[in-house]
């Protein structure tokens, strides 16, 4: 994704910006262009399996075969949504989420599209503070409810 994608730089050198003497260099390519090539081959990534003859093919025989440019792999990622103590993913059962995002963290994706529940909570926390010439900060406490969202 990098070495395919270096474009050159150049600068010219010279008298009021003639170009008499030409300096170009490899440049890396801008980092989110890198990012968005690699999620792309993340996305087409074939699962292969090895032949008797130590050939690397798809496993789903409709697939066709792939390039020294495609990304592959031999095992499948586990579910990361459920415990598995082989892997030491504990899943995502009654953990936070925020309702409001579509990352990662989000309830949609986290939750596995088991659902979440929301509940509200008191939380105590210092406001108001005030800086008390020289040198402390009293501050007030103040109580607020908010939303938790928890997986189901």
């Amino acid at each position: 994704a990098i070495e395919d994608n270096m474009r050159v730089d150049c600068k010219c050198h010279g008298v009021s910006g003639s170009c008499e003497l030409r300096t170009c260099w490899k440049a890396m390519p801008i980092f989110s262009t890198v990012g968005t090539i690699l999620k792309e081959k993340f996305d087409g990534a074939t699962e292969v399996k090895v032949t008797e003859t130590n050939e690397l093919v798809p496993l789903n025989p409709q697939f066709k075969p792939h390039t020294d440019q495609d990304l592959i792999y031999l095992e499948a990622s586990p579910d990361f949504c459920e415990v598995d103590r082989k892997t030491g993913s504990l899943g995502t059962h009654g953990r936070f989420c925020n309702k409001t995002s579509k990352a990662i963290d989000g309830c949609d994706l986290m939750c596995c599209g088991r659902g979440y529940v929301t509940r509200q909570v008191k939380v105590v926390e210092r406001c108001k503070c005030k800086f008390i010439w020289c040198c402390s900060v009293k501050c007030k406490t103040c109580e607020r409810i908010v939303d938790e969202h928890i997986c189901l």
